[in-house]
């Protein structure tokens, strides 16, 4: 081999090793699980065609111990609904007639190393009787998490089934939920609220910064070599 193309093969490797850094990921679980399994500190979930990481759970009720258990809340992937896919949240949340339920799910999706989630989806599968004054409210906000910066909500009802927004691109959000539901007079219930996220690779800048030392060292290596063939 020409010294000139070991040069070549050699500052190619350092470029690639670099942009291939695998982001290790501990303790996955695999989708369909139930609440109560995600709850534990520690675990973590991959999910949808897009392999975000789901991790840091909650869930919460008011009135406090509220039916479904963590247990009884299945959770699954969910799309892809256009380029969305992520969790799906399967129980029957319900209030009964001339009672209010609220409900809290809380959880941080992580997008993989050099890519950035850009949108989300929030939809939902109501079960309202026919003539019930029962209503649903399901609200989410977003939060930047390295940077706590709010990057918007969603809000979905028994009149607007989804909700879809934009942002500016965030590796890691923090997605806090709030469902509400008022019986009213026969009662209300949801049995699924889908969560959907899409996101875009995107250099990081130390990635971008070893590409470019990469090619300097290259460039240097190809003067180098012209050089001492012209010597």
């Amino acid at each position: 081999m020409k010294r000139s193309s070991l040069f070549f093969a050699i500052a190619v490797a350092v470029i690639v090793g670099g942009l291939g850094a695998v982001d290790v990921r501990a303790g996955q679980i695999t989708l369909p699980t139930t609440l109560d399994v995600l709850l534990v500190p520690g675990n973590f979930t991959v999910t949808g065609l897009e392999p975000d990481t789901f991790s840091n759970f909650t869930y919460g009720t008011s009135p406090t111990g509220s039916p479904p258990a963590a247990s009884a809340v299945n959770v699954s992937a969910f799309g892809p609904v256009g380029n969305e896919s992520g969790i799906t949240f399967g129980a029957p949340f319900a209030a009964p007639a001339g009672m209010t339920v609220d409900y809290q799910i809380s959880y941080i999706v992580t997008a993989p190393k050099g890519s950035l989630i850009s949108d989300a989806l929030l939809s939902v599968t109501p079960n309202l009787p026919p003539g019930t004054t029962g209503t649903i409210s399901i609200g989410e906000t977003l939060t930047n998490v390295s940077n706590g910066a709010l990057l918007g909500s969603l809000q979905v009802s028994q009149t607007s089934l989804s909700d879809l927004i934009t942002f500016a691109g965030a590796n890691s959000i923090l997605v806090q939920k709030d469902i509400m539901l008022t019986g009213g007079s026969l009662g209300a219930a949801v049995f699924f609220i889908n969560k959907g996220f899409s996101s875009n690779v995107v250099p990081e800048p130390a990635s971008m910064a070893l590409l470019g030392i990469g090619m300097t060292g290259f460039l240097a290596f190809r003067r180098l070599f012209k050089r001492a063939s012209a010597a």
